[in-house]
């Protein structure tokens, strides 16, 4: 028997309605987090563990079974000698971006002061940065739990990456978390936060200038 009939069929809301089909496909407890994650390009199934603190093994593994077999994802074998299996966004899955940057705006006022319990990883601010950014270009951000950088106005690939920018960016911001989450909840937009000098920002790029004089 394939694997794909091994698998548990899919539940439905069985509503002739677009909505409630997204649902099916995306709205189990995980399931948009991981596309969260793998918007930054191929992740391994350890990266994507680590990166969803709170999630089981047996979970993870059942919602990337199911967002492959939805068409929502793939998983492929990295050349030698990396030789590990690794899972990346369908275009499909990639038209959920807009998704996630609707939602984040929506549950911006939801964040309130970090909690105790909360975990937190540097790039999770990359999508509520990505949406504060017009034009098209690399922007590397810099803040006090790591360093990440986004792809503004990237139609295909990846819409952000971890770590230092793979080239010279267009545009380098230097902030603080607490500016940070402000931005997040909606309570400060970028431009006064750059006039304000709660943003520094460097470089020589079209978004750099952008930044500078908004």
């Amino acid at each position: 028997m394939s694997r794909l009939r091994r698998m548990s069929p899919r539940r439905s809301y069985d509503q002739y309605c677009s909505a409630a089909r997204a649902l099916d496909a995306v709205g189990d407890r995980w399931t948009l987090l991981i596309v969260r994650e793998l918007l930054s390009g191929p992740r391994r199934y350890t990266d994507l563990h680590a990166d969803l603190p709170g999630v089981s093994t047996d979970v993870l593994a059942s919602r990337l079974k199911d967002m492959e077999r939805d068409g929502l994802t793939t998983r492929r074998r990295l050349p030698p000698p990396g030789a590990a299996y690794v899972y990346e966004l369908t275009s499909r899955g990639r038209e959920l971006l807009p998704v996630l940057q609707a939602l984040g705006t929506w549950g911006g006022p939801e964040l309130a002061e970090r909690r105790p319990t909360d975990a937190v990883r540097a790039h999770w601010f990359a999508l509520p940065l990505l949406r504060s950014l017009e034009g098209e270009g690399l922007v590397e951000v810099r803040l006090e739990e790591g360093d990440f950088h986004l792809y503004v106005g990237a139609q295909d690939g990846p819409a952000y990456g971890h770590g230092a920018a793979p080239r010279e960016p267009d545009a380098r911001m230097v902030l603080d978390a607490e500016t940070c989450e402000a931005l997040s909840r909606g309570e400060l937009d970028l431009p006064a936060a750059v006039r304000g000098g709660r943003v520094e920002v460097t470089g020589d790029g079209t978004i750099a200038k952008l930044l500078r004089t908004g």
